[in-house]
């Protein structure tokens, strides 16, 4: 699993426990439909540092909170 894909992955994760679909997220988090979108279908590679604390506020958990999962501690350093 890429760094991407495993921030897609908590994001689907979170929606999915508090019950809110990707256009309820754009909405609290003040972020564009178009941009979750891209980060859940893949197309984004590094989304923002600025949108993830976005989408954190939205589910009202710290950065710490949404990094802190097996998926992100499994993933190997990445090099390119």
């Amino acid at each position: 699993m890429s760094t991407a894909e495993a921030i897609a992955y908590r994001i689907r994760e979170l929606c999915k426990q508090r019950r809110i679909t990707p256009n309820g997220l754009s909405n609290l988090a003040a972020v564009p439909q178009s941009t979750i979108k891209s980060i859940l279908n893949g197309e984004s590679q590094n989304p923002g540092s600025v949108t993830i604390k976005k989408l954190c506020d939205a589910f009202e958990i710290t950065l710490g909170e949404f990094f802190s999962t097996p998926e992100f501690d499994a993933l190997e350093q990445e090099i390119k």
